[in-house]
């Protein structure tokens, strides 16, 4: 009697091939990396090209209609690519982003977080409050009280769903409901908040969107970050091809350093355009963009090129395969809403200068932009793929379409109509590429 070969434990949600069962070549060149296949910057491109007609279309969809937008909002509204307009737009876009970005840590496991909104409005009241009297405290220190507060509500909804395994629908919902019981509570506290405002009294907390930096600070500015961004990717390059590990193209490097160039120039000659009076100058890049940037910088690093970054990742591609290689999930999904905590706190930071005051009718609806932002850009609503950049693009789309319809004078409506849309438009997209990729 002739005993077959064991097999290898099934893992759920995952299928076990035959042993004797191989992998087309075609099919997995097409599902590669391009950094794996390409010598040059021509296979690279070839590569991509195969990996976008293999159902992977990357942030292609995203940047398509974020061109038709502002094509058809320019048509409609001449004023709309206008300097004072775009600087208001990036305004805009950095609140947008953010709250995005705070949602891709739970999108990555698979997760939402319904609290975000009233989680970050908690920590702008602190901060605002903190600074006024009868507390007058610097204004790092209230900022720094604020982030505490987020992050420690963050790693408590952490808590709540990884130790006593809840759903985090409905631990983020009751959240949700219950940081609005506590952001009433502080207004009613602090006596400042009577009027049901509490304005800022800090300049600083006031130019961390209002202010900007010089023509010539903004310039030199650029240059560091180009120099910088490029510096890191050849010296990235030079360490993983020192360890004979694969790198991506030379050309590559230098098409990528280009394009930040180019949007660097660009952002910085639209901020250093003269946006008030010929009395009253109002030019320079605002602290937002750079403020965003550092942030971006921080989160993709973290996603990236840190372990706990890998484990998110393969936590949402599998987590019972993530457990099983040893990945303590449940504490990195605590620390995952941890995180989550603290960027909605960056958010409410931003709104509350923003706005120049925080109120107790904080608009719930950047709750619903933040998952739209993250899905629109492209991060996945089933876990496992998706990248802090997801944020901020999906979010300069609801900013151009919020924008674009606040300068034509149109209702709120057509606001939401116009996010649904796209939002639906990313969402079949996302399911039409993971349908393709089973497939093949």
């Amino acid at each position: 009697m002739t005993m077959s070969p064991p097999q290898p434990p099934a893992i759920p949600g995952t299928s076990v091939p035959e042993f004797e069962e191989e992998v087309p070549e075609a099919a997995a060149v097409s599902t590669a990396a391009p950094e794996v296949v390409a010598d040059s910057l021509i296979d690279y491109i070839r590569a991509w090209g195969r990996k976008v007609r293999s159902g992977d279309s990357g942030v292609l969809p995203v940047i398509g209609a974020l061109i038709i937008i502002v094509i058809v909002f320019q048509i409609k509204e001449s004023k709309y690519l206008s300097a004072g307009n775009l600087v208001n737009l990036f305004n805009q876009m950095v609140v947008f982003a953010l709250f995005a970005m705070a949602e891709v840590f739970v999108l990555l496991l698979g997760e939402l977080d319904l609290s975000i909104v009233y989680n970050a409005g908690i920590g702008a009241t602190l901060m605002a409050a903190f600074v006024a009297g009868p507390y007058n405290l610097p204004w790092w220190v209230a900022i720094l009280i604020g982030l505490a507060t987020t992050t420690v509500i963050g790693l408590l909804l952490g808590t709540l769903i990884t130790r006593l395994r809840l759903p985090a629908f409905i631990v983020t919902l009751a959240g949700f409901l219950g940081f609005e019981g506590v952001m009433l509570w502080l207004f009613g506290r602090f006596s400042i908040a009577l009027s049901g405002t509490i304005p800022i009294t800090n300049k600083v907390l006031t130019d961390l969107v209002a202010g900007s930096i010089t023509p010539l600070a903004g310039w030199v500015s650029m240059g560091v970050l180009v120099v910088a961004f490029g510096v890191y990717n050849v010296r990235r390059n030079m360490r993983l091809r020192a360890s004979g590990l694969v790198t991506a193209p030379v050309g590559l490097t230098v098409l990528k350093a280009g394009a930040v160039a180019v949007a660097a120039i660009v952002v910085v000659t639209i901020c250093n355009i003269n946006r008030g009076t010929a009395t009253f100058p109002d030019r320079g890049v605002p602290w937002s963009i750079p403020i965003l940037l550092a942030i971006f910088a921080a989160d993709t690093l973290l996603l990236g090129r840190t372990r706990f970054g890998r484990y998110v990742y393969a936590i949402g591609g599998n987590a019972e395969a993530a457990r099983r290689a040893g990945i303590n999930v449940s504490r990195i999904r605590t620390v995952a809403f941890g995180l989550t905590g603290m960027m909605a706190g960056l958010a409410g930071m931003m709104y509350l200068s923003l706005l120049g005051s925080i109120s107790s009718d904080i608009d719930t609806s950047y709750m619903l932009y933040a998952v739209a932002a993250a899905v629109i850009g492209g991060t996945s609503l089933f876990g496992g793929r998706g990248k802090a950049l997801h944020g901020i693009l999906g979010a300069l789309v609801i900013a151009a379409v919020y924008n674009g319809i606040e300068l034509m004078g149109l209702g709120a409506e057509y606001e939401y109509m116009v996010v649904a849309v796209v939002l639906l438009i990313a969402i079949t997209v996302d399911s039409f590429a993971r349908g393709v990729r089973r497939t093949r």
